[in-house]
């Protein structure tokens, strides 16, 4: 397998498990693999090994790593200082005021994220040639299975540049087995499931649901699709190769706090729910559509709601308040929670940014969120030593690259979100390897609303990306 570069012995020499190495010599025998591997078991390092290997054997030249933002700073700078078989590789960041002047650097592992790919891709690609990158890795591939986004289109051309091509995720599909699309393009430019995703839609689905924009299997299709997935997949589960501690979310473990919205809450969830209309004390509220209104449901449920329209996303907007509260029911739920813990660390996930503004403007919670990787990694390590008794994040910003587990095991969602992906990224930030207790999962649900919805929604996700990975195993 040409792994004799790994027996060095220097400082913290890396020292490869035997599913490592197998998923090192399924990256040596074919030019392009997914490995499906759960956080800890470390698919970053893996795929450094392999990146070192081809380059030793003269295979390859660079690698192109794009990736999310944190885990650009925080995950493989770090993976590639701390292993004395890797740190002689030379990191190149392609972000922030000096990314043109880094393109001519004579650096070995060149690293992009997802929305810096318009800079380095524009025109002709004349930037990605100056880069030279032979291997392409892209992290966190879950990030390209939309086809029709903009990373994906322009992305698309040019993966026929790379002469490998991985692809590294423990969310494949968080949305159903469309998902896997995308993200097996990258890998083989459609031999498996074909060029083009109406093609693979029209094979394999079938369209349902009010006005036929719900595609769903057809009897089948499943085992086909992963049947033709698996000669490139890598599944490794942490279950089955780290020592993980028990992990407790959900009814069973009495993990899930269920609060009753005040009468008057409940009565403007009503009115949203049918009418798409609400009178609030000081504003009116309107839902244009269904899918508007479900989101103005669940804001409500959380304890607040937009009366515009643009801050739906959750995006931070400190300068500007165009919501209302609506009840204090999750916030005194909240307050019950931390008092029981008696100071033990809790990571507090939230949905929508009135509901940080609020936790903040009630406890002052410091928010990792929308930090810079400096000041992000300065508040990790002082909620790692357990100085910092509740640490407040945005799932869609903090669920890749933060390691939480040294000090902390209580997670909790203020507001759950529906993309399983964030869902099972976010918890994972601290019920990891090297977490040393059970990991407890909270998650305040507002009775009778939309709350109990998405719980539900979110299991009956996890249970097909499950099925796929039964399959690839």
């Amino acid at each position: 397998m040409g792994l004799a570069f790994l027996e060095k012995s220097k400082r913290e020499p890396w020292q490869p498990k035997p599913y490592q190495e197998r998923a090192i010599g399924m990256m040596m025998e074919q030019a392009s693999v997914a490995l499906f591997l759960d956080p800890g078991l470390g698919k970053t390092s893996i795929s450094l090994a392999a990146f070192e290997v081809l380059r030793q054997q003269k295979l390859a030249t660079r690698m192109l790593v794009i990736c999310p933002m944190r885990v650009m700073y925080s995950v493989w700078p770090r993976e590639v200082e701390k292993w004395s078989d890797f740190n002689h590789l030379k990191v190149v960041l392609l972000h922030g005021k000096d990314k043109e002047k880094n393109l001519d650097e004579e650096g070995d592992i060149f690293i992009v994220n997802p929305e810096g790919l318009k800079w380095l891709l524009e025109g002709d690609g004349d930037r990605l040639k100056r880069v030279g990158a032979t291997v392409l890795c892209v992290d966190e591939s879950s990030r390209f299975k939309a086809t029709n986004t903009q990373r994906f289109k322009l992305l698309r051309p040019h993966l026929g540049s790379f002469r490998r091509r991985w692809i590294l995720t423990g969310t494949p599909i968080p949305n159903g087995i469309m998902d896997i699309f995308g993200q097996v393009f990258l890998l083989d430019l459609g031999a498996a499931l074909g060029r083009y995703i109406t093609h693979f839609r029209n094979k394999w689905f079938h369209q349902s649901g009010y006005g036929g924009y719900t595609w769903s299997p057809m009897p089948g299709a499943f085992e086909e699709i992963t049947d033709r997935v698996k000669p490139l997949a890598l599944r490794l589960s942490s279950k089955d190769h780290l020592n993980m501690p028990q992990l407790r979310i959900g009814p069973d473990y009495g993990a899930d706090i269920l609060v009753d919205l005040p009468p008057e809450a409940m009565t403007l969830y009503k009115d949203i729910e049918s009418g798409y209309i609400a009178q609030l004390a000081n504003s009116t509220v309107v839902a244009f559509n269904t899918a508007a209104a479900g989101t103005k449901c669940r804001q409500i449920a959380n304890g607040a709601v937009y009366y515009t329209e643009h801050n739906d996303a959750g995006t931070p907007d400190l300068n500007r308040k165009d919501w209302e509260e609506v009840h204090s029911a999750k916030l005194d739920a909240l307050e019950s929670l931390v008092e029981e813990l008696g100071g033990s660390p809790l990571l507090l996930f939230y949905e929508f940014d009135h509901d940080r503004q609020r936790i903040q403007s009630k406890w002052g919670y410091p928010s990792i969120t929308g930090l810079s990787p400096k000041a992000g990694d300065k508040l990790i390590a002082e909620f790692n030593e357990g100085k910092i008794p509740v640490l407040l994040a945005h799932p869609a910003s903090a669920g890749h690259g933060l390691n939480l587990q040294d000090f902390c095991h209580h997670v909790c969602w203020f507001g759950i979100t529906w993309n399983l992906e964030y869902y099972i990224q976010a918890i994972d930030r601290v019920w990891r390897q090297g977490q040393r207790n059970a990991v407890t999962v909270y998650r305040i649900i507002a009775r009778d609303t939309l709350d109990e919805r998405v719980a539900k929604v979110l299991l009956s996700k996890e249970v097909t990306q499950n099925k796929l990975f039964s399959a690839l195993v």
